[in-house]
């Protein structure tokens, strides 16, 4: 029950809150295309009357966009539900752990050495990426092996990620003005595509590590207890916990390759659902792939339109809406315990 000690109280039904957070989701990306600078209206999209100029706004860049943020935070968030469960810790996101750190390492190097490449149709951007992942995700799960608490974890966690964030920064160094820009930029977080290879970049690595999360969706519930209940009560921990982590690697390392590092979407999102949904992951799992998938992209059509015709990196809302956010559950954990006492 250690997520309620954090969390505060539950607001609503299990279910109602789901399909509301499905409900508003699925509002969000019918909308989000039609809003920006130049607003376009439904009824002229679905009709014959839309400007062709508009209709490649609408079809070739708003579109892709809003699938690729979508995508992009339902997997940040399922990524750090799934590394939060895994850790036993609240704190354990993709960034807090090293993960989106790794994958900026692996892309940035791919970028600097100037690769141009693909295997099986995966970018070598994606591949680098991944691999970056990976690479920083062993030693962790190594060190969660040794029985270490979970504080401890997630301090090796937060070292990893400033080391390879460091090595980020002398690539950075090494590299000519347009390579510093370039990085700096990435660094940043963003959606700034036309058509849709991007979204066909990251879309089957998400949906292949959502679905093997979702099919887990009840080893996590005992896992996230403990590996020694999880054991007693007959998950194999030792194949589970290696593909579980194998699949926040795969959508983290897609996501950052393409997107950059969008930070704090892997812990806000997951608070706000256990809230609203209970902790149930076969409830949880859908409900936060849906609602860091609306974050994100509410966040990016803020990103494009509040100073618009320019644009603000989706990563720097997010990050500014992290503080409030923890000040909010410190707020809302402090309220529950004073209504239990009284």
């Amino acid at each position: 029950m250690w997520f309620y000690c954090a969390g505060g109280l539950m607001i609503a039904k299990p279910h109602h809150a789901l399909l509301w957070i499905l409900a508003v989701s699925m509002g969000a990306l019918l909308v989000a295309p039609f809003l920006g600078m130049q607003s376009i209206s439904p009824v002229a999209a679905l009709g014959a009357g839309l400007p062709e100029t508009l209709a490649q706004i609408l079809y070739s860049i708003r579109i892709p966009r809003c699938l690729l943020a979508y995508l992009a935070g339902g997997a940040l968030a399922l990524g750090g539900l799934v590394l939060q469960a895994l850790f036993q810790n609240l704190l354990a996101s993709p960034f807090t752990l090293g993960v989106a750190s790794g994958a900026a390492f692996g892309t940035a190097l791919y970028f600097t050495l100037g690769f141009n490449f693909a295997i099986l149709g995966v970018g070598g951007g994606s591949i680098f990426g991944i691999g970056g992942a990976v690479v920083t995700i062993v030693p962790i799960f190594l060190l969660a092996r040794r029985r270490l608490s979970p504080t401890e974890v997630l301090l090796a966690g937060v070292v990893l990620s400033m080391f390879f964030s460091s090595l980020v920064m002398f690539i950075q160094y090494l590299s000519d003005y347009t390579g510093i820009l370039r990085i700096t930029r990435w660094l940043m977080g963003g959606f700034d595509v036309v058509g849709y290879q991007a979204v066909l970049g990251i879309a089957p690595f998400t949906i292949l590590g959502a679905l093997v999360v979702q099919s887990n969706s009840a080893r996590l519930n005992l896992m996230a207890l403990g590996d020694d209940l999880a054991t007693a009560r007959g998950v194999n921990v030792r194949r589970v916990k290696p593909l579980l982590i194998l699949a926040v690697s795969l959508m983290i390392g897609a996501v950052v390759s393409f997107c950059g590092p969008i930070s704090s979407v892997g812990i806000m999102a997951p608070h706000i659902c256990r809230l609203l949904v209970g902790l149930d992951h076969r409830r949880l799992i859908v409900a936060t792939f849906a609602g860091g998938g609306a974050l994100v992209l509410v966040c990016d059509t803020l990103a494009r339109t509040v100073i618009a015709p320019y644009e603000i990196p989706v990563g720097v809302i997010t990050a500014l809406l992290e503080g409030p956010f923890f000040l909010w559950l410190l707020y809302a954990r402090r309220w529950a315990r004073t209504e239990v006492l009284a």
